[in-house]
């Protein structure tokens, strides 16, 4: 099948959110790998609580609180100028080898980013791996709704202007496959460690090794 919008998750899915591990390792050594996973599990369930709660707040706060607690939570000195600069590296993460590429790959092709993170994280970020051209960027900030809520897809689909069947949406990222599937989404899993598909009662639309395989091209 072919669609008429193809749809990333940008954290995870075009970014490798563990890319922050060597600037961590700079500033506490052997803790890159160790805080940057506490960082990122504390930064999903927190945006996680102030969704049920209703209680909006940014995603670049909310990544800060994150990181600051990943730093106590592993007995680490918390320094303003050191949280300051590993913020920055989250607008300077790799991308996946093969999304440089994309651009190239699929010319004829209409990309769009669709995350939870504020423009002012997404736009440098795009910016420091020169993929401005190649993606078209929507924030659940705009709308101060995150995925997974209904909310969120539903304001990425009336962007988009498209009826739900002509969209793909690709995650690596289970809890948002689930959202966009249960609004209605066709859904590409970016399964790149193999791992098995956890039982959420819904199963993505396809499940992909990675970003080399786009379905319905």
């Amino acid at each position: 099948m072919s669609y008429k919008a193809y749809v990333f998750d940008a954290y995870g899915t075009l970014f490798d959110v563990h890319s922050v591990m060597e600037k961590i390792h700079e500033y506490y050594p052997d803790q890159g790998a160790s805080i940057s996973q506490q960082w990122r599990d504390r930064q999903i369930h927190y945006f996680m609580v102030r969704q049920l709660i209703q209680g909006y707040r940014p995603f670049n706060e909310i990544t800060q609180w994150a990181l600051e607690d990943a730093l106590a939570f592993s007995d680490m000195t918390i320094k303003p100028d050191v949280v300051e600069d590993l913020m920055k590296q989250y607008e300077k993460l790799q991308p996946y080898e093969e999304v440089s590429t994309f651009s190239e790959q699929h010319p004829d092709m209409i990309f769009t980013i669709f995350s939870n993170g504020t423009r002012s994280m997404l736009k440098p970020l795009l910016e420091h791996n020169q993929l401005t051209d190649t993606f078209d960027l929507l924030s659940a900030d705009d709308v101060e709704v995150y995925k997974p809520h209904a909310e969120a897809y539903r304001y990425a689909q009336e962007k988009l202007d498209c009826s739900k069947d002509n969209i793909l949406f690709f995650s690596s990222n289970p809890w948002d496959i689930t959202g966009a599937a249960s609004y209605g989404f066709d859904t590409a899993w970016v399964n790149r460690k193999q791992e098995k598909w956890p039982e959420l009662g819904i199963e993505p639309t396809y499940i992909i090794q990675n970003l080399n395989e786009i379905p319905g091209e």
